[in-house]
């Protein structure tokens, strides 16, 4: 089986991304090793060269990474290299602090469209995004060729919208809703549920 047929363990990515930040923090180093990545992250230097080395060979022994090629090479590996169209659905509290976020393009990913229910937002636009009616998803979604769904509804409604924004050709969904959504294998989910993190945060500083 080659490296490319193996599955890619979850855990890796979010090393992956986290290596890709502190490339753009170091960029004006020529050089950086796997013990100073180590140093930062806290994972072992092992374990940065073993999620390195899976998509391929980088770095020179004894000298480490050049920053430059490497942050470019995980800036591909992650799908960085274009621009995501990406679909906001609810225009919430959450929605719009969301829609406010300038990081996102910055990275690659540019709200291109948003949708909800409520008529008094209908219409409107928000930091240059227009608010369509969820009724128009299908036709927006096509036009804008949208990849990416963000869900920022109530619970009630996000199994309907995921499920809709599937429908109207979304092929990944960012999940806000406090609620495990049944679609199918072949739809990227990621859930985003900021109790869990909070509560993960309160067990720990509970066993200090």
């Amino acid at each position: 089986m080659t490296k490319e047929t193996q599955k890619i363990s979850q855990k890796v990515i979010p090393r992956l991304s986290r290596y890709y930040r502190i490339l753009f923090e170091y960029s004006g180093r020529d050089m950086i090793s796997s013990k100073e990545l180590s140093d930062i992250t806290g994972y072992t230097a092992a374990q940065v060269r073993k999620d390195l080395a899976y998509f391929g060979q980088f770095g020179c022994p004894g000298r480490g990474y050049n920053t430059v090629d490497l942050k470019n090479s995980i800036r591909k590996i992650l799908g960085l290299d274009r621009t995501w169209n990406v679909a906001l659905i609810g225009v919430g509290n959450l929605g719009m602090a969301l829609l406010g976020y300038k990081g996102f393009k910055e990275q690659g990913f540019e709200i291109v469209a948003a949708f909800d229910t409520d008529p008094g937002k209908v219409g409107s636009s928000i930091n240059n995004v227009e608010v369509f009616q969820t009724e128009k998803m299908c036709r927006v979604m096509t036009q804008k060729k949208i990849d990416i769904a963000v869900l920022t509804v109530p619970r009630e409604a996000a199994q309907g919208m995921a499920e809709e924004a599937i429908r109207c050709g979304a092929k990944a969904i960012l999940n806000f809703a406090p609620i495990n959504l049944k679609l199918p294998d072949s739809v990227k989910v990621r859930n985003i549920d900021m109790s869990i993190e909070i509560e993960n945060l309160s067990f720990l500083i509970s066993r200090q």
